[in-house]
């Protein structure tokens, strides 16, 4: 999770029993954009944001072929808290980390 995820989707994904790395406990809050999506693919690790600057990121990667572990998007106006909870729950239980392998996803899904 980088910094902008509130800490309320934390708190709840942790108490349903979800892996959750966040931008503050691995030391990374305040890198840029680049090294922190890079910091999540070598951790193998999806990287939930609600910075649009990011898309920008994962979709040049897309663009030039380059490998990344991932994003999932929820913007900060238009997706509630319950949503982003309920999505990031179905997405842990449903789905496994290579599947979200160089794919931007938003949502609520």
């Amino acid at each position: 999770m980088d910094v902008h995820v509130p800490r309320a989707v934390v708190v709840a994904l942790r108490l349903r029993d979800i892996d959750i790395l966040t931008a503050q406990q691995d030391g990374t809050a305040t890198w840029d954009d680049a090294q922190l999506l890079n910091r999540a693919s070598a951790l193998n690790r999806v990287l939930v944001t609600q910075d649009s600057d990011l898309l920008r990121e994962g979709a040049q990667l897309q663009m030039e072929g380059q490998p990344f572990a991932g994003i999932i998007y929820a913007h900060q106006r238009l997706v509630s808290i319950g949503q982003f909870i309920d999505s990031l729950t179905l997405i842990a239980y449903a789905t496994s980390t290579q599947e979200w392998a160089n794919r931007i996803a938003y949502l609520p899904l």
